[in-house]
């Protein structure tokens, strides 16, 4: 007597289960974001960094709490480390160290790049230049890139998460 083989509907199975699976999540999709969308959504992302740009070199380092969605998967990272792992954390840092040793921030972005994932995401990247003038009037320069993800929230695009990479300074050599 021959031994049937539970492969080949075994393996149908998982091919209908994956099919299904497959058409399920087609219809969980958004509807279609096409070209208009995606134009709406850089140009609005791109007045948030204008705006946050100019906040932040206005009103100092506590204009940042503005800017940062203030959910759970709030996280930034710096230099390849995570720094805030949620927004409690990034308030408390803000409020309680930095606003009391920075007096005044000028942030300038440059070649400024929005990535529109959804009609309420995006990813944002830039050059950036800080002036940090510290409370004893000293001021730090810094240049590096930032990236983020920027997320639409009652009408108000917020940071998700970022990324600030520092550029080190160039030491020319001396011969």
């Amino acid at each position: 007597m021959k031994k049937k083989r539970l492969y080949p509907s075994f393996i149908l199975g998982l091919l209908l289960l994956l099919a299904i699976n497959v058409a399920i999540s087609c219809k969980q999709r958004p509807a279609h974001f096409g070209a208009p969308d995606s134009a709406r959504v850089k140009d609005s992302v791109s007045k948030m960094a204008i705006n946050m740009a100019q906040d932040i070199s206005n009103k100092g380092p506590v204009a940042w709490l503005d800017y940062f969605e203030n959910t759970p998967g709030f996280f930034m990272a710096s230099q390849g480390q995570l720094v805030f792992t949620d927004y409690q954390s990034a308030q408390k840092f803000i409020l309680n160290t930095l606003d009391k040793e920075i007096s005044k921030i000028s942030l300038r972005w440059n070649n400024l790049r929005v990535d529109p994932l959804a009609s309420d995401l995006a990813l944002i990247g830039a050059d950036f230049h800080e002036d940090l003038s510290n409370i004893s009037g000293k001021i730090i320069s810094i240049d590096g890139y930032f990236t983020g993800m920027a997320s639409l929230s009652n009408n108000r695009w917020k940071l998700r998460n970022l990324h600030w990479s520092i550029k080190e300074p160039i030491n020319p050599v001396v011969k």
